[in-house]
């Protein structure tokens, strides 16, 4: 069976979980304490030796790190991962550009607000990393307000690495009011069959 190395507060963490409910595959969830350093661990190192989660391991005991990579190997032969050549390379686009300009500030601002205690040095830089976060549902904003999805026209494993910290960017201090287009995705990706919440381990509350 696959197992998922997993944290229920880990935006990169949910995408993954979410895809393997989308595809109905049996999983076992495996909890990191990542704020109690349960990731930094030799043991954990193995797994991965940038002792980060997730990390998908498979049945042969091979794990694979980076949940954008996770997302591509669960997706391939699914509808998640089309097989024309440009709808692969926009969903790469996307998913480059999620860890690139997205992620790092929507995803760290939360962090910083909802999971860490107060401290100066982060809070001085606060302000530039939601100056860059808006700048990212900017984009996401003008790329929305002409389709449904972000690449061809049905949800792709492009929708569900966006969608994990975007749905979320309120509790790092992101007011979502001025994208509309960027909140009725959201509530178009919410709406499909299989959704879990990220509050959710296996479709049970966590």
């Amino acid at each position: 069976m696959l197992r998922l190395h997993d944290s229920l507060i880990s935006g990169n963490a949910y995408k993954c979980r979410l895809l393997l409910h989308h595809l109905r595959l049996p999983f076992e969830r495996v909890e990191v304490d990542i704020l109690g350093g349960a990731s930094r661990t030799p043991a954990f190192a193995r797994l991965n030796p940038e002792r980060r989660i997730p990390v998908l391991e498979l049945p042969d005991g091979t794990c694979l790190p980076e949940s954008d990579a996770i997302l591509c190997y669960l997706a391939d032969g699914t509808p998640w991962l089309p097989d024309g050549r440009m709808d692969r390379a926009q969903i790469l686009r996307w998913l480059f550009w999620e860890q690139y300009s997205h992620e790092p500030n929507i995803a760290t601002a939360r962090h910083w607000v909802a999971h860490l205690p107060p401290d100066p040095e982060r809070q001085r830089l606060l302000p530039g990393k939601r100056e860059l976060g808006l700048r990212a549902l900017g984009v996401m904003e003008g790329h929305l307000g002409e389709r449904s999805w972000f690449v061809a026209d049905r949800p792709t494993v492009a929708d569900l690495a966006l969608y994990a910290y975007t749905h979320v960017a309120p509790e790092g201090g992101f007011d979502l009011g001025p994208f509309p287009a960027v909140r009725t995705w959201l509530e178009r990706v919410s709406a499909l069959p299989g959704h879990v919440p990220m509050a959710f381990a296996d479709g049970r509350a966590a």
